[in-house]
């Protein structure tokens, strides 16, 4: 059975009035606040039947009601407002993605950055599915008599940059055949094809294997042996600004999570179609014996690929409306990045025009 459109606005102000100051309401409060067409009466006549849904709780007798997991769930998916984001919102975002972005790991650095920043949580971005990455092509330049850089560029982007030694007096045709023959042996392997390129190497030209190494060796570097590093955590201190962990154990069991990166893989590593994914640990969810906390992420794509994702991770009581918008507009910022020109080596930020509301009117 459905809910009456009166339970719904009740849980609404229920749940809004636990974002906005973490305490328990009243049936007066509610009244005064947020439904005052209703008595006091009735409005605690559909508090008991909430509670006795599960939607509602009641932390002492003589407290009023807070939400549970499932009122929040209630919440998100049909009864909270959509909020625009602030015009100082928007520029911080612009201010993050309007530079030279050089390697895919940057993406969601900078993603990590800036969602901490505007959300005023911890945030987590986790670059994933790189080991399907089809190679596309390998540059080498010369830096100095005795240096050369290596960008490694596939289908999801600029993979990563490194440097290698080269004997003295290289020219600049050798650095050209190198890049050639390196795309040649790469280029059109995965990823994951490079952990054990014995066939690969059979075919390197002797003056070419310090620069194979190299690139075996980046490309090796994102085998799922090392699939932690790829977890980019930001502002992890945030977490005890939150009055939910103002308790020592759960702020200790808090730090702990995020100090075990690999307890997060689970969750980021799902892979469903969903473009937004919440999930709340009371109901272990998550993991059993997580602490109390809600994960909510978003998948992130390159140009139509997608690459990551990343979200936030805070108490169950977080600004959803907020932290939604944000990731929304995020996520169409980051796929509006235009593709790498593997002749530079870098990606040039994208100026992010919304076709929706104008940035400027955005409140």
């Amino acid at each position: 059975m459905g809910l009456s459109s009166r339970k719904e606005k009740i849980i609404e102000a229920v749940v809004d009035n636990y974002i906005n100051k973490c305490e328990p309401i009243s049936s007066t409060e509610i009244r005064e606040r947020h439904l005052p067409s209703l008595s006091s009466a009735t409005i605690r006549n559909e508090l008991a039947a909430l509670e006795e849904m599960g939607y509602l709780v009641q932390p002492h007798t003589s407290s009023g009601r807070i939400p549970t997991a499932e009122a929040y769930r209630l919440y998100v998916e049909k009864l909270m407002p959509r909020r625009k984001l602030t015009r100082a919102e928007l520029k911080t975002v612009k201010r993050y993605f309007n530079r030279k972005v050089t390697e895919i790991d940057d993406i969601l650095k900078n993603t990590a950055k800036v969602i901490s920043e505007i959300t005023n949580l911890t945030s987590v971005a986790y670059l994933q599915n790189i080991e399907e990455a089809v190679i596309e092509t390998v540059k080498i330049v010369k830096l100095t008599d005795t240096a050369v850089l290596i960008v490694i560029v596939t289908d999801h982007g600029i993979l990563k940059d490194a440097t290698a030694s080269i004997p003295s007096g290289v020219t600049e045709e050798y650095c050209a055949d190198a890049s050639r023959f390196s795309t040649e042996a790469f280029g059109g392997h995965r990823v994951s094809e490079i952990y054990k390129p014995k066939k690969l190497i059979n075919r390197v030209r002797r003056e070419y294997e310090q620069i194979f190494n190299t690139i075996v060796r980046v490309l090796k570097s994102y085998a799922h042996e090392e699939i932690v590093s790829d977890i980019v955590l930001e502002g992890s201190a945030k977490i005890l600004e939150q009055p939910e962990y103002a308790n020592l154990a759960k702020a200790k069991a808090m730090l702990e999570l995020l100090d075990a990166k690999e307890e997060l893989i689970p969750v980021l590593q799902n892979n469903d179609d969903m473009s937004l994914n919440i999930l709340i640990s009371k109901d272990n969810e998550i993991k059993e014996g997580m602490p109390e906390c809600a994960i909510v992420t978003a998948n992130y794509s390159v140009n139509g690929i997608n690459i990551g994702k990343a979200g936030v991770i805070g108490p169950i009581r977080m600004d959803y409306p907020k932290v939604i918008s944000v990731l929304d507009y995020i996520g169409k910022t980051i796929n509006r990045l235009p593709e790498p020109q593997s002749g530079d080596g870098n990606i040039e930020a994208v100026e992010y025009t919304q076709n929706e509301p104008d940035p400027e009117n955005s409140e």
